[in-house]
This record gives structure tokens, C-alpha cells and sequence, in this order.
């Protein structure tokens, strides 16, 4: 079976054949860096992950663009808010979701573009808009307009007479339906000039001028996570293809984590932060658990389904490490014919999981029989399956993440007390007290980053 993916524009399953034969380019809807990064932040970053992987792993090449937008109306409420600089602010929360992102074992994107590095190609996408009446100018403003393009709401399935933008009618503004390219300028914003006067760009322009940069006017996958179906993609594909360019060819979306039956978000106060996490399990039982479901299935969360996600993966880890400790070393070994047909029908996760786990019951039975070169064939075989799925226990990237949910714990607890006296300090203007916290942290391999919400710590990437 080749692979199929589940195509949100066509709602059906679609065999994946790339634009250029045995190439695979992707671009996933990053973070908008207004705050510390939730699971239901990361989730579409391991499921997309997990494609890129097995499409590396099938031969192909993969260019995987995840961009960054550091520029938009909540990063200019909070930083305004907490009276910091807006590009600060945006700096110290990209850096947290890196420091995420790395911490759970996603692969760093080829490329991992910024709103405000493409300025210049997002004003040149608005003027071929307006060149070709699919957008116009009012008041230093720029919308694009919806009834000029009769395919609007087809990616969402919505009626466009139905759909409210959630933006303010504006200055200018023909129709509530329309949604904004270019903003006026208001006084204590970020400004760049333009064609139109000064202003910044809107935010749904900001992913068709960066994706079409980078892949080309027309690519093969464009994800996301569900909740930016409408309005984000709808106005992403509207904007790209009246203006021309073919854009991305298959569109995926993953599940929202959800508390409750609600969708985890600020708003609703039940954001699970992943440092936060991260004291109760490891990171490789928190990526288990964030891709252990489909990528298209609601994830509810539960402090019980994460223990269990992390029980699960232990049993996988400690038959690993027992044969290669027996073995004096096991290779990745090739995927099973059940588990390719699991990752092509749609990344079935799931199926693949269920496949490694009962390899590693009929290993457990082989070890139990004293048959080591069963076990030892067994344990290459879940190697090489869990790498695909980032989860090789063996791998560089965990083998120095092992220690316990309680080691973590009270590392925490440690450095966190370190960084109160540091704080203390600052407060009392005793600046040597202060610098020599930071300075025995920083022997310790220990990075300290002073945050608008305190200080917060990471091990250093050497």
C-alpha cells in the first residue's frame, strides 16, 4: 500500500503522489509566540513530525518549512500589557517553543521563517491582489475582497454569507465578510512602510507569502491544527489562488488536546504548559502520549491517560534496553509490513503502536524462553519502528532524558529555589549575590532566561 492521507479540501483519502517525484514539500501553520507553549500547542508538531519521518524513511526527500509569526494583535495586547517591548516578548516565547519542540524530539524545520523577515513579500503578494481586483485599499488599509472569489468557504465547507472574519468592520471596510491584508498604522504599533502608508501586515497573508516563498507557487502538504481551518486556511487559499499560484496540493489538520470536552486554550484557563508537564513525566512519555492517538481524533486529556501513555511506553523502553544491555547492542532494525500499512493508511498511529507492542509481548516471551536471538531480531524491529515514530528509547536524544518523573521533580525544585534567591537578590539591588546564582547555574550546564513572567531554566545545547 502507498501512502494515502486524509485531504481536508476533498474530505477523502487521497494517495499521496508528490509534484516532483520522490521530493516532499511541507509547511506547517507554526506558533504565534504570545505565551509559554501548552500540549495543545505542540500536538500538530509531533503529528506532523511523524509524516516527515515516515516520508524521509519511504525515500523521500523532505523540505518542511514552519514558520513563526512574532507579529499580531494579542503579542502587541500581552507585550503592552506587561509594558515590553513587542519583539522582546515575541523573542522570549519563540524561544520557548523551540526549547519545546527540541525537548519532545521534533525535527528542526528546513526552514523556520518570521512574519516580519518577509515584509517585502507579503506587500508584493497584496499588490498582485489588488492588480488583479481581488483586494483594494481603503484609509492606509488593505481587505481582500471575499465575493471576488467564488471558491470562498469551499476549504471549510461553510457558506461565506454565513462566516464572520472576527475582525472590526474597519475604516474603509466594504463588506464584514472581508478580511484584512495590510493595517493603518495606529500610534504605538510596530510600522512598516508600504504602498498604502505605513502599517504591518494582517495575519493570514503572513503564511501564503512565506509558504510560496520557500516551496515554490504551488507545493505538496500544507497542516495545521483544526482550529485554523476557518478563518486562517480559508483566507490562505482564497489570497494564494486569486492571485495565481496553484498553493499546497493536500491540506491536513490535526485534533485539538481538550480538558473537559472544551479545547485547551488561554481563554479558558486550563492551559497544561509543558515545562509544567515535564515534572511528572519524561519527555519522550509526553511525546508518547501526544501522537499515541490518531492525529485527526479529539486528545482528551487526563493526568490517568497520560500516566497510562507513560506505562505503555515504559513496557516498550524496558524490553529495548534489557536485550541491548543482553545483546551488548541491538541495531535499528526495518518495520514490519503491518506497520507500513498502518503509517500509509493516513499515519494510523495507533495501528503501529498496537503492532510494536505486540512484537515486544512475543519478544518478552522469547527473553522468558531464553531464545536472545528471537529477542535480539524482535528489539531491531521495534527500534527501527519506534525511530519512525521518534521514539526510539536507544536514540542520542533520549539517552541522556532517562531520569524519573521524581528525578525531574526534584531537580526542579532544586534550581527553582536557586533561581528565588536570585530573584531576591535583584530585588535588593545586590547584584554579586545575583550574578553568582546565575554563574553557578551556568557552571552547572544550566541556562537562565529572565521571561516578562519570571526566570525560567533550560539545560544548555552544547
Amino acid at each position: 500500500m502507498t501512502l494515502h492521507l486524509f485531504d481536508t479540501a476533498t474530505r477523502t483519502l487521497r494517495e499521496f503522489t508528490p509534484l516532483i517525484p520522490g521530493q516532499a514539500t511541507i509547511y506547517l501553520c507554526g506558533a504565534t509566540v504570545q505565551s509559554e507553549p501548552h500540549i495543545g500547542h505542540v500536538r500538530s508538531g509531533v503529528a506532523f513530525d511523524v509524516l516527515r519521518r515516515w516520508l524521509r524513511a519511504t525515500d523521500h526527500q523532505v523540505t518542511f518549512v514552519r514558520n513563526v509569526t512574532d507579529i499580531n494583535d494579542k503579542i502587541l495586547h500581552k507585550a503592552a500589557e506587561a509594558s515590553r517591548p513587542w519583539w522582546e516578548w515575541a523573542a522570549t516565547y519563540e524561544r520557548a517553543f523551540d526549547r519545546a519542540y527540541d525537548t519532545l524530539g521534533i525535527l528542526p524545520p528546513t526552514a523556520q521563517p518570521r512574519a516580519t523577515g518577509h515584509i517585502t513579500q507579503i506587500i508584493e503578494l497584496t499588490q498582485r491582489l489588488i492588480a488583479a481586483r481581488h483586494a483594494y485599499a481603503a484609509a492606509g488599509n488593505v481587505y481582500f475582497d471575499v465575493h471576488s472569489f467564488p471558491a470562498y468557504g469551499a476549504l471549510a465547507r461553510l457558506n461565506p454569507e454565513d462566516l464572520q472574519q472576527g475582525e472590526s468592520l474597519g475604516m474603509g471596510k466594504r463588506d464584514p465578510q472581508d478580511f484584512t491584508l495590510w493595517k493603518a498604522h495606529k500610534p504605538g504599533e510596530p510600522v512598516w512602510p508600504s504602498p498604502w502608508g505605513p502599517g504591518r501586515p494582517g495575519w493570514h497573508v503572513e503564511c501564503s507569502a512565506m509558504a510560496t516563498t520557500y516551496l515554490g507557487a504551488e507545493f505538496d502538504i500544507h497542516c495545521g491544527g483544526m482550529d485554523l481551518l476557518f478563518p486562517h486556511h480559508e483566507n490562505e487559499v482564497a489570497q494564494s489562488r486569486a492571485a495565481g499560484d496553484g498553493f499546497a496540493r493536500y491540506w491536513l489538520h490535526n485534533g485539538w488536546v481538550s480538558l473537559g470536552g472544551e479545547k485547551m486554550s488561554k481563554s479558558l484557563g486550563n492551559v497544561l504548559s509543558v515545562p509544567n508537564v515535564l515534572t511528572n513525566v519524561r519527555a519522550v512519555e509526553l511525546r508518547y502520549y501526544l501522537g499515541s492517538a490518531h492525529y485527526r481524533s479529539m486528545l482528551e486529556y487526563s493526568e490517568q491517560a497520560l500516566d497510562d501513555a507513560a506505562a505503555a511506553y515504559r513496557r516498550l523502553e524496558s524490553f529495548v534496553r534489557k536485550v541491548n544491555d543482553d545483546a551488548d547492542g541491538v541495531p535499528a532494525g526495518k518495520w514490519t509490513d503491518a506497520f507500513a500499512d498502518a503509517l500509509n493508511n493516513d499515519l494510523g498511529v495507533p495501528k503501529a503502536l498496537a503492532e510494536i507492542h505486540q512484537l515486544v509481548t512475543e519478544g518478552n516471551k522469547a527473553l522468558a524462553g531464553n531464545d536472545t536471538a528471537t529477542a535480539a531480531d524482535i528489539a531491531a524491529q521495534v527500534r527501527g519502528m519506534l525511530d519512525i515514530l521518534g521514539l526510539d528509547p536507544l536514540n542520542s536524544h533520549w539517552d541522556h532524558r532517562t531520569n524519573s518523573p521524581a528525578t525531574q521533580h526534584a531537580l526542579n525544585a532544586l534550581i527553582t529555589a536557586q533561581l528565588e534567591q536570585r530573584e531576591s537578590a535583584r530585588a535588593a539591588q545586590d547584584w554579586p549575590a545575583a550574578d553568582k546564582v546565575r554563574d553557578r547555574l551556568a557552571a552547572a550546564n544550566i541556562d537562565v532566561t529572565d521571561t516578562p513572567e519570571g526566570p525560567t531554566w533550560a539545560f544548555h545545547k552544547k
